[in-house]
């Protein structure tokens, strides 16, 4: 007979703000919460999981230095931001340090994406297949949604000829800087292009370009569940990248969200097997009393909020979805 769950389960690193938040709304509750970061995997994380004979789910105990659970009491995860594998082995020659990172992955992370659960939010499976920027586009615009002319290319020619019939364009990386030996992330913002300003070093890697926007504000929308939040987002400045200004300068205000906007959010959400996602939208007027147009950006599905508005209120409902179906 299987154990009753009883955990939610919260995968990520010590310092998640977000988390934070979430873990106090499911102490509110009197929910077992056990935190764990995989990127602690040795004498600071230690499991032992088995299968077979009649056993056909993974069953076993995840011990941290203050909590040790048993694998099949966990009712929900909570996939966060969990510390990478690269950094817990850092100190290593570099063949062995790719080894251990790709046992972990393969062994704890293959064990933590496989459990006997009601809920996860999101999967890092599904994350990882809807990070890619090309698909995110392709089913936005195969849902309904507006989304700029874009292109992505390594060719010159095929760039300055997007420019030349788009312009003005602007670029954006798909990914971002890489972390630095120190840890440290560096952003790499929305920028303007000039056509003669391309030239034969796109060449060694892959580029996205897109018509601007001539937006008047933007609108960050965030899907829990069923539930929607959304925040009308404007700059003193105007800035082309909301995120390259300071943030404490930022003016938010409610936003309703097009009921057909919203349908095709909870369709994106479904086509990629999530359950959480942070939506990025451009907000263009159409002129006097008449209503914007949204143009889709980007969908992060493992997006930051705690710095909204409804942040409280947002926590709240990822503790409801966490729990739903299987919590009293």
């Amino acid at each position: 007979m299987q154990p009753s769950p009883q955990t939610v389960l919260v995968i990520t690193s010590v310092e998640d703000v977000h988390a934070d938040l979430v873990i106090e709304k499911l102490n509110e509750r009197r929910v077992q919460v056990v935190r764990a970061d995989p990127g602690d995997i040795g004498t600071g994380l230690m499991f032992d999981v088995c299968l077979g004979d009649d056993q056909v789910e993974w069953a076993g105990r995840l011990r941290t230095p203050s909590r040790d659970i048993a694998l099949e009491e966990v009712g929900a995860v909570y996939y966060r931001r969990p510390t990478p594998h690269s950094a817990r082995f850092a100190h290593l020659p570099a063949v062995e340090r790719e080894f251990a990172v790709t046992e972990a992955q393969h062994g704890l992370g293959g064990v933590l994406r496989n459990l006997r659960t009601t809920r996860y939010v999101n999967h890092p499976a599904a994350i990882n297949a809807a990070d890619y920027k090309p698909a995110q586009l392709r089913v936005a615009a195969r849902l309904g949604m507006a989304i700029p002319p874009t292109l992505i290319t390594n060719d010159v020619a095929a760039a300055r000829k997007f420019a030349a019939g788009y312009g003005p364009i602007i670029y954006k990386s798909f990914r971002g800087a890489p972390r630095s030996p120190d840890g440290q992330v560096a952003a790499i913002w929305t920028q303007r292009v000039a056509e003669e300003t391309l030239d034969d070093s796109l060449a060694v890697t892959a580029h996205l370009f897109q018509k601007e926007v001539a937006k008047t504000a933007d609108a960050r929308v965030t899907v829990i569940g069923r539930t929607v939040f959304a925040s009308r987002i404007t700059t003193p400045g105007g800035a082309l990248d909301w995120r390259s200004g300071d943030w404490e300068q930022l003016v938010h205000d409610p936003v309703d969200v097009p009921e057909q906007i919203i349908d095709c959010l909870h369709a994106y959400l479904d086509h990629f097997g999530l359950v959480f996602g942070c939506f990025d939208f451009a907000l263009e007027s159409t002129g006097e009393r008449a209503p914007d147009r949204w143009t889709f950006i980007e969908c992060n599905p493992n997006g930051q909020w705690g710095w909204l508005p409804d942040s409280d209120a947002m926590a709240q409902a990822f503790a409801d979805l966490l729990l739903e179906g299987w919590w009293p």
